[in-house]
């Protein structure tokens, strides 16, 4: 039986659980706080999926077995990621999935990190689950039948107030409780919305435009003696072909917007993430001919159930994936390039000939 390591019993560690368990998986929830432990037994698993799972082994992290897991799941913060993912390497699992963001935007162990998971020949994948998600494959599809000259611009947004997340995390009173309110532990709107910039570079790949290779910025900070975070995150991006589009991600807005559109010639494809209540939609349009849409169901569990059969299949045939580490820490250079781009006022371009690296940030 394929057997399962989840560091972080906070929501994505429970929803990461719920979704092995549905694979039928063997499955090891920990966690360094009890606390976390009992609420996750008591209250989080059985108010989401009716009850909670005798087959689960709950335990505190000191006291979880190692060397035996075929994938190990970071779920904490983004400030122990590379921590606890460097430590996982040395389990030798077949794979590492490492929750978004990747890590915080100071890239530290970050090249470390990549060099040590290559050389080991484990594969590592970043929790973007939206690119891996049947809208984003339909959306893919679509793509696929245009040539690369017809692709004029590209746009993604992920706007939604954070106060979603708090009421999933009802022991959280507000940002300063957690990473969310600090933007240099990986929260804030370029972190924790960092799905926009990853939907943004997968589409591009698509397309056939490459890496983002410059990205301008301008982010609104929420400063104060409690928090420090973005909470609107503005980019204006350009690809290795010249290929252009502008992402924004926030954590102000109300209802919220999760959409991406291309302009392709004198047709679209548009996105919407959350049309309506557990379905997305797809809508597109071709050289002014006739309006089509898909609509999508699909539950929150679904997306986690999905991305795990990819990681499942992708380790059966060793095809590509659009979640591999390389593009979640592409999408670190860009989180970590907005930054530095709003504080000093001007275009940054990515060097990937620098690595992993704030080496690569120009």
């Amino acid at each position: 039986m394929f057997k399962v390591k989840i560091y972080g019993a906070g929501s994505i560690g429970n929803h990461l659980a719920q979704a092995s368990r549905s694979m039928g998986w063997d499955v090891y929830l920990c966690d360094i706080d009890d606390k976390a432990l009992t609420r996750t037994k008591s209250q989080i698993y059985p108010a989401r999926y009716g009850k909670w799972d005798e087959a689960i082994h709950l335990l505190n992290v000191k006291d979880a077995p190692r060397d035996i897991f075929d994938l190990i799941i970071i779920g904490t913060s983004p400030d122990h990621h590379v921590k606890l993912a460097l430590d996982a390497l040395t389990e030798k699992p077949k794979a590492i999935l490492v929750e978004k963001p990747f890590c915080t935007p100071d890239l530290v162990d970050m090249e470390k990190f990549h060099r040590l998971a290559n050389e080991g020949g484990i594969k590592v994948f970043v929790g973007y689950d939206h690119v891996v998600g049947l809208a984003a494959q339909k959306v893919g599809e679509l793509i696929a039948q245009r040539k690369r000259a017809e692709f004029q611009s590209l746009d993604v947004e992920f706007r939604e107030h954070w106060a979603g997340i708090f009421s999933a995390h009802s022991w959280l009173t507000g940002p300063a409780d957690t990473y969310l309110g600090y933007w240099q532990r990986g929260g804030g709107a370029s972190g924790e919305h960092s799905h926009a910039i990853n939907l943004w570079q997968h589409f591009a790949h698509l397309i056939g435009a490459g890496r983002i290779t410059e990205v301008s910025a301008m982010l609104n900070y929420v400063q104060d003696k409690k928090v420090d975070y973005d909470r609107l995150c503005c980019l204006n991006l350009r690809t290795e072909d010249g290929f252009s589009g502008r992402v924004v991600q926030d954590v102000i807005t109300m209802p919220p917007r999760k959409w991406g559109r291309i302009q392709a010639g004198n047709g679209y494809i548009e996105l919407t993430i959350g049309f309506q209540p557990g379905t997305d939609a797809i809508f597109w349009q071709q050289d002014a001919g006739a309006k089509n849409e898909a609509l999508i169901k699909k539950t929150r569990p679904d997306d986690f159930i999905t991305e795990l059969k990819h990681i499942e299949k992708t380790l059966q045939t060793g095809d590509p994936s659009p979640i591999a580490l390389e593009r979640g820490l592409d999408t670190m250079l860009v989180v970590a390039a907005a930054h530095k781009s709003t504080k000093e006022k001007r275009t940054v371009i990515i060097d990937y000939q620098k690595g992993y690296t704030g080496k690569a940030l120009k």
